[in-house]
């Protein structure tokens, strides 16, 4: 295994951590706006995870299911970090 391939998932995997924070502080958002700490955590996830969905999104529209969008960009950048974290590792 390559110093730099573990590097590399070691870093993917950071990012897919801060993905299923953003994911989970999300949810809490939705339920309820909750204490500072809370906010400021979820805008932390997403100042660290927008600059990398945001591109996605603009090719991968959010589908629009009744009263809510489902965020298909979030759920790609998701699994590309996955399965590029299991080749990095894989080096």
């Amino acid at each position: 295994m390559s110093v730099i391939g573990t590097l590399l998932g070691w870093i993917l995997s950071a990012f897919v951590l801060v993905m299923l924070v953003r994911l989970v502080l999300d949810w809490t958002g939705v339920l309820a706006g909750g204490p500072y700490w809370l906010r400021r955590a979820r805008t932390v996830s997403h100042a660290l995870t927008e600059p990398v969905i945001a591109p996605v999104r603009r090719v991968l529209r959010p589908v629009r299911a009744g009263g809510m969008a489902i965020d298909l960009a979030f759920t790609a950048v998701l699994l590309l970090a996955l399965v590029l974290r299991s080749v990095a590792f894989g080096l």
